[in-house]
């Protein structure tokens, strides 16, 4: 990850049957530590581009609330994405997230 506007990202995630799915994304705008616009394609449904603006609000005593808006080039790329299961991985990734900061601020 090089995390400055036009620095690129890449993540592979492995289940636990060894399946491998790759996602990557170029960073647009960085506003330090309060928003984040960055690409995000999916490498098993190459060309179809979203774009995540991140917003990341201090709730105070160590608490931030993460607020993501996706916008899809088209209606048929959100239902391809939503047909092949980023809900759902998207939401794993989140509680994944969610029990690594418990594990840090315990």
């Amino acid at each position: 990850m090089d995390v400055r506007p036009g620095g690129l990202w890449r993540v592979v995630q492995r289940d636990s049957e060894g399946n491998e799915n790759g996602f990557h994304g170029e960073y647009q705008e960085i506003v330090y530590p309060e928003r984040l616009v960055q690409t995000f394609e999916w490498e098993g449904m190459p060309g179809h581009i979203i774009v995540d603006d991140i917003h990341l609000d201090d709730l105070g005593g160590g608490m931030t609330r993460i607020t993501t808006i996706s916008t899809f080039a088209s209606k048929e790329d959100r239902d391809g994405m939503l047909a092949f299961g980023m809900e759902g991985g998207a939401n794993e990734t989140w509680d994944q997230l969610e029990e690594l900061l418990a594990k840090q601020t315990a």
